[in-house]
């Protein structure tokens, strides 16, 4: 099994990497101390899938294990929904030695994880990703929390889980789609991260998609390798941590606009990406080539390069309401070169306008 730590100090815990992994859900836990009721958190279609595994593997060592299903989709990842998880979690007596385990993509594990930081102030949790934005990108960190009708992730909290377990197998039951949408997070690290990462993407491309084991192991582990230690840099998002919103100023936006229901937040971001890539173009921080670069890898994992027909000044009024934006300035992170982003509040408005005018389709 492989294994990445996440280095916080107290806080720090492990990335397990292992095809059937889940199969050794149980005996991870407990090896870590984690003995307590155990809930777990996930929706209807990937209970079907792969509850009763995990339920398997907890009750073979002896943990009392519920089942709290909430509904899928970013349009779900709202305050009514997880007070009924309260409502679950209080009628059915637990307490702070109960155990959340998070079952699912990056809506499950953002809800199970604000969920966990605030029944009782704070009760251990789980993430078991079974997609793989999960797996390489929300799950990792400790940013939990909702969207609010008015922007996405707007309430919520940073609380670190007791462990991430990623089973490889999981990743055969999702859509081209949703393993796209994953995808581009990859790419993202690549950007902000490992210029020789972003090469291995590009000449891997059809092993990637292709589901092969030992590419696929060796993506997720580097880009987890990748996050860690952002977050080991910056926890709390005071800094460097801000690099890893490559792509999502403009993506959140689309999304917001769209109200979450036309992209896949991997979509998003993928246009989102080439958008922040021909701002820093035009403001002389990168040239053409780097540009195209970054458009051409896009392209070819099957994702969205342009923007649809929106309102521009939509999507600008979208930007104030980010969550990044310090006192109405909003910050974007372009890229000056493959594997190095920087943050700018300088861009002018009229400048990301254009931008994304010249990329509707």
């Amino acid at each position: 099994m492989e294994s990445v730590k996440v280095d916080l100090g107290e806080r720090s815990y492990d990335i397990l990497i292992e095809t059937g992994g889940l199969y050794q859900l149980g005996s991870q836990m407990l090896e870590r101390g984690l003995k307590g009721r155990v809930v777990i958190i996930t929706n209807p279609d990937v209970n079907t899938l792969y509850g009763d595994v995990a339920r398997r593997s907890l009750m073979e060592v002896g943990l009392e294990v519920e089942t709290l299903m909430l509904p899928e989709g970013e349009e779900n990842k709202q305050l009514r929904v997880i007070a009924k998880a309260y409502d679950y979690l209080i009628e059915h007596n637990h307490t702070r030695q109960s155990i959340i385990v998070a079952l699912g993509g990056g809506v499950i594990g953002d809800m199970a994880g604000f969920i966990a930081a605030t029944f009782l102030r704070g009760v251990p949790f789980v993430q078991v990703p079974t997609t793989l934005l999960a797996m390489v990108d929300s799950s990792v960190g400790g940013k939990t929390g909702v969207n609010h009708h008015l922007a996405k992730n707007m309430i919520g909290a940073f609380y670190q889980p007791k462990m991430v377990l990623i089973d490889l197998d999981t990743l055969h039951s999702l859509t081209r789609e949703e393993f796209r949408a994953g995808y581009a997070e990859v790419i993202k690290y690549g950007v902000i991260w490992d210029s020789d990462l972003f090469e291995s993407l590009e000449k891997s491309i059809d092993r990637i998609f292709g589901l092969d084991p030992v590419t696929l192991g060796e993506m997720i582990k580097r880009s987890c390798e990748i996050k860690a230690e952002v977050v080991r840099q910056d926890e709390y998002e005071n800094g460097i941590r801000a690099i890893l919103n490559y792509g999502h100023t403009f993506g959140h936006s689309l999304e917001a606009i769209t109200l979450y229901k036309e992209y896949r937040h991997g979509e998003a971001v993928a246009i989102g990406m080439v958008a922040a890539a021909r701002t820093a173009e035009a403001m002389g921080m990168i040239d053409a080539e780097t540009t195209r670069r970054i458009e051409k890898h896009i392209a070819a994992a099957g994702l969205p390069i342009l923007f649809p027909a929106v309102d521009a000044q939509e999507v600008l009024a979208r930007f104030k309401k980010d969550k990044k934006a310090l006192g109405g300035t909003v910050r974007f992170i372009l890229p000056e070169r493959l594997g190095k982003v920087v943050a700018r509040d300088d861009v002018c408005p009229k400048l990301t306008r254009e931008i994304i005018e010249g990329m509707q389709l």
